[in-house]
């Protein structure tokens, strides 16, 4: 059985462009997985093998060839939601964000949206969408991967949350005015 610890360290492996930190499924009683299991076994193990070399060769800033090797897996099992996930974060590092959009749509739909992939995917797309100033559609990108365990997705929907921008402006208010009271007012 992993540890908290073990499972950050693989996910910061496997996963080195989420946020640090974020474990999905960490706060569940299961750990967070994709269901492969309608899958041809060989094929599927083709479609990872395409996808750890598409990571590598993104770690190692050729993204055309990341982008190459996930379309090959893509091809190959055009119904698994991971490559279009992996497919997405190049082409967000490309700087094509409407062709990472599309590619996160179609994890989060073919995900079911659940799952490892699924949970990944909506931060991604959460992220992507607040960048573009879609607060109410990245805040409920956030919600379900929140959901799904995903702390960092549960701290940016409570961040898009207007009702809770504003609890914690007037606690701030409350706590300062405690911290430094108005002597004049008391007398």
């Amino acid at each position: 059985m992993a540890t908290t610890h073990d499972r950050a360290v693989l996910q910061a492996i496997f996963n080195p462009t989420t946020p640090v930190g974020d474990i999905p499924g960490l706060n569940q009683e299961e750990e967070l997985i994709d269901d492969d299991s309608g899958f041809d076994t060989e094929l599927l193990r083709q479609v990872k093998e395409l996808e750890m070399r598409g990571v590598s060769a993104a770690e190692a800033g050729d993204l055309q060839a990341a982008l190459q090797l996930f379309s090959q897996a893509i091809q190959i099992l055009p119904l698994r939601a991971s490559a279009f996930n992996n497919r997405a974060q190049a082409l967000r590092l490309q700087g094509n964000t409407a062709e990472a959009l599309a590619d996160l749509d179609q994890a989060v739909f073919l995900s079911g949206g659940a799952g490892q992939t699924a949970c990944l995917a909506l931060v991604q797309r959460g992220l992507l969408r607040r960048l573009a100033d879609q607060s109410d559609e990245a805040r409920a990108d956030f919600e379900k991967a929140a959901a799904l365990g995903s702390e960092f997705a549960r701290q940016q929907a409570v961040a898009l949350n207007p009702y809770a921008a504003l609890c914690n402006k007037m606690l701030s208010e409350v706590i300062n005015k405690l911290r430094n009271p108005d002597v004049s007012k008391i007398l």
